[in-house]
């Protein structure tokens, strides 16, 4: 497949597929209701997922309240590779989730939840599950538990996982699938909204050492410096020493109360809203989508209140690319913080702005040193057309004065530190899987 095949299939399948997507109330949603002895929104069995009030309390005082997504299952994010003509293809999958923008985008091999894969739905199991179950028949290239959005979830994690298929061995390729390269993929990922978030949180976990690149495959020596020189800076020490502090010293408190106690939130018509301005909203579908496991349904969804702006700084410093990256604790993180991009700013936002954020907007006015920008879907699967705004820009790094909890890193740093569970987030993973080399 050539880069505008792939183009023209989606556009293709987008026109022959029939998608019906209709905002109800929670009483028209079929199965899903409040829940007065487990205060939450859930179904009939809750089982998927269910929607529960959170508070974030600090020194005796609530500073936080909202709804959260409690799904405790871990589901599979696959991926299937192979080397064809000396050059690894991934498998990758044509998918319509339920709030996606946009009909069609570029989702890996398998996404699934664990409820989804033990036909809980009632429907097919998905396509290929087989090769995941029995992963260790395979060349195993990724095999993470990565973290969801922490601000929308609690402690959601999934599996992120690639296998590797052996040079001679055939797999069926079905309508609905096809291999891409990986330069394919990222290119792709500067069209808006085109490849999910799923996709881009498994590419992210490559273990870069092991991928058999060389100096000469490079345009951007310095990122291949940032990759793979040693320049006897220990990058590591320093963060987690910041992080393992804010794990245990911290006085935050999280508890997980009744929705209907949130003093802030409220059914306002068809919706769960907040009484002040806030970064999403609880709304509920109905769902047609024809070729899924299951063709018709209701469920609720997070809908985000505008455009969030996550923006990764880059800099060459020695010759080699550095990135600064920002600790991040967040109300849902399964271990209370984890490293973030830069800046990592929802539309409607309480965070004080800081230095970094100010140098950001005066450069930003101008597109001054921005170097990738595009418009990226968050799950569609939870959230409802939530798209975000992904920006790396290149930075002189003696302009700035970094503020408490920044820190300056190379790749090599960061791609050591996503093979460890619940370490970068989402936001900044997915901002690394755009890099192009």
């Amino acid at each position: 497949m050539e880069l505008n095949d792939i183009l023209q299939k989606i556009t293709r399948l987008n026109n022959d597929i029939k998608v019906k997507i209709e905002k109800i109330s929670l009483d028209q949603c079929s199965n899903w209701s409040y829940n007065d002895r487990f205060g939450e929104i859930c179904n009939s069995t809750r089982d998927f997922f269910q929607i529960k009030g959170i508070r974030k309390v600090t020194n005796g005082k609530t500073v936080l309240e909202q709804p959260v997504i409690i799904q405790n299952e871990i589901g599979f994010l696959g991926i299937i590779r192979k080397k064809i003509n000396d050059e690894y293809y991934y498998l990758m999958q044509y998918k319509i989730e339920p709030g996606n923008i946009n009909k069609i985008q570029i989702s890996p091999t398998i996404q699934a939840t664990k409820s989804n894969f033990e036909q809980k739905h009632g429907g097919k199991k998905p396509t290929y599950l087989e090769y995941f179950i029995n992963s260790n028949k395979y060349k195993v290239v990724v095999d993470q538990i990565q973290s969801e959005q922490s601000s929308r979830f609690l402690g959601k994690r999934n599996r992120n996982i690639i296998i590797e298929l052996k040079d001679d061995e055939t797999i069926h390729v079905y309508n609905n699938y096809d291999w891409m390269t990986l330069k394919q993929i990222k290119e792709l990922m500067r069209f808006n909204n085109l490849v999910n978030m799923d996709t881009r949180t498994v590419l992210s976990c490559l273990p870069i050492k092991f991928e058999g690149y060389t100096s000469d495959d490079f345009n951007d020596k310095a990122l291949y410096r940032s990759m793979f020189d040693e320049n006897g800076v220990n990058y590591k020490t320093e963060i987690y020493q910041y992080i393992n502090d804010l794990k245990m010293f911290s006085g935050d408190k999280t508890e997980l109360v009744p929705l209907n106690t949130l003093s802030s939130w409220s059914m306002r018509g068809n919706e769960l809203v907040c009484n002040e301005p806030y970064s999403f909203k609880v709304v509920f579908c109905d769902i047609e989508i024809e070729g899924r496991e299951v063709k018709h349904w209701c469920q609720p969804l997070f809908e985000a209140i505008g455009i969030a702006d996550f923006v990764l700084f880059t800099c060459i410093d020695k010759g080699v690319r550095l990135f600064l990256v920002k600790c991040r604790p967040e109300i849902g993180c399964f271990d209370k913080v984890e490293i973030g991009p830069t800046i990592q700013r929802d539309f409607v936002s309480n965070e004080e702005k800081d230095s970094v954020i100010n140098y950001f907007e005066e450069k930003y006015k101008n597109k001054d040193g921005v170097i990738f920008e595009s418009l990226l879907s968050e799950e569609g699967g939870r959230f409802y057309h939530e798209q975000n705004r992904n920006i790396i820009m290149n930075i002189d790094k003696n302009d700035l004065r970094l503020p408490e909890g920044y820190f300056w890193t190379d790749y090599k740093t960061l791609n050591e530190l996503v093979q460890v569970n619940n370490t970068l987030n989402i936001q900044l993973r997915n901002l690394l899987s755009v890099l192009e080399y």
